[in-house]
């Protein structure tokens, strides 16, 4: 294993997964960190954490775990994966797991960059745009769990680190991947540890890659990964052999947690074509809707690929989380929905879908897949996935605000590998 990747969500980490499976790195996605060897084919290796959300010491030990087990993997360089919004709180977790990090490799001057441009995240003079609004007017703001209330990820970072944090502006990426290395060298002079850089382009992003060859470390979001395979490559170090998926065409489902803006939207346009079960969260928090009951409707239409969500508008998620307490609707929600992917997956569904990276973290935890390998690119930052559980298995794990208006009759297609737009 070259690159040990180490991300805070699920689908972040098949995100990342996809940049390197199409920058030509035999790539396969570990559903936490594994108690054995990695295949001798892996080039990188993708460890996917459920630690986004969870107290910041939590998270530090859970990613210090996944990085010594990289470390036994012969890996020689590490990549910490965070969202492309820096889903994050004043209490951490970004700015915690990547001091600690830094601090288990011997480093400073590490980048911190979650830019991604092809999904419209872009960073200039340090703030994060979504789009052309600022983070904090992008609908981040209302996030549930993690509103992003400030763009500028110096201010914002700083309120979770120790050691100061840096700043690489655009006019250095500009110049080349020669001046962005002197200025990471320079930040690490200073003592800083976290360096915020900017990025607006694709080429931004590659041209801080070819800086980052001799980097023990790096961060940000799935974006940050577009330049390092050359690295790789031009060392001749890549086998060229390509992606293990293995498409699957059986009985496929929907799964929908998130309540982001795209995803509303998609849950919207595919349940006007296709059967669909709205959850209501009082019945889930008073028992009345069971997983079963739920797993019956589906399987009642599962030729017609069936949806089931609990996406809602803000408002609504935030009365349901002032009437049974914010971790309360959440917990029961990822547990309904990782019950019902058991439940589903045990009576012959092979193709899931899922939206939302807590909800995927749920789905993935509740069947118990300890790898995925990596397939074709759906949408930008959303790739097939193929694993088994009862036979073969095909999933996608789609961020709550990635995707175009039609994704999940595109995903569904792609998984059974068929082209995006055929019959699911």
């Amino acid at each position: 294993m070259l690159l040990g990747c180490i991300a805070d969500d699920f689908t972040g980490a098949s995100d990342l997964a996809n940049t390197l499976a199409k920058g030509g790195m035999r790539t396969t996605q570990f559903i936490g960190v594994p108690s054995g060897p990695a295949a001798a084919d892996c080039e990188a290796g993708v460890v996917a954490l459920k630690s986004r959300s969870i107290p910041a010491a939590t998270a530090v030990s859970q990613s210090l775990a996944a990085l010594k087990w990289l470390q036994q993997q012969g890996c020689r360089q590490f990549l910490f994966k965070y969202c492309s919004t820096f889903d994050s709180t004043p209490q951490g977790n970004i700015g915690p797991v990547g001091e600690a990090l830094a601090e288990a490799l011997g480093t400073k001057g590490v980048v911190a960059c979650p830019a991604f441009p092809t999904t419209g995240r872009t960073i200039y003079q340090g703030h994060l745009f979504v789009k052309d609004r600022l983070l904090s007017e992008s609908g981040m703001e209302k996030h549930p769990l993690t509103p992003m209330t400030d763009p500028d990820l110096r201010r914002f970072l700083a309120l979770q680190t120790k050691t100061p944090v840096g700043h690489v502006p655009w006019t250095t990426v500009n110049a080349g991947a020669a001046a962005v290395a002197a200025a990471l060298n320079e930040a690490a002079g200073r003592g800083e540890t976290l360096v915020i850089v900017d990025a607006i382009t694709d080429a931004d992003l590659l041209t801080i890659g070819a800086a980052l060859a001799g980097a023990p470390l790096v961060t940000g979001g799935s974006g940050i990964a577009l330049g390092l395979p050359e690295n790789f490559r031009k060392a001749g170090l890549l086998s060229g052999q390509g992606s293990a998926f293995t498409p699957v065409d059986g009985p496929a489902v929907v799964l929908a947690g998130s309540c982001s803006g795209a995803t509303r939207e998609q849950v919207r346009i595919h349940a006007g074509k296709h059967p669909g079960l709205a959850l209501e969260i009082d019945k889930i928090m008073s028992g009345t809707l069971t997983p079963e009951q739920a797993a019956f409707f589906l399987m009642e239409r599962i030729r017609l690929t069936p949806i089931c969500y609990s996406t809602a508008t803000p408002e609504e998620v935030k009365q349901m989380q002032d009437r049974y307490g914010r971790e309360a609707v959440a917990e029961a929600i990822e547990g309904f929905f990782g019950e019902l992917a058991v439940i589903l997956n045990n009576r012959g569904v092979n193709r899931i879908v899922v939206a939302g990276g807590e909800t995927s973290g749920a789905v993935v935890s509740a069947l118990e897949i300890d790898r995925l390998d990596i397939g074709p690119e759906i949408d930008p930052g959303v790739p097939a996935l193929s694993g088994t559980r009862n036979g073969p298995l095909a999933l996608a794990l789609k961020s709550g605000n990635f995707g175009a208006p039609d994704f999940f009759d595109k995903a569904a297609a792609v998984l059974a590998g068929k082209a995006a737009g055929g019959a699911a």
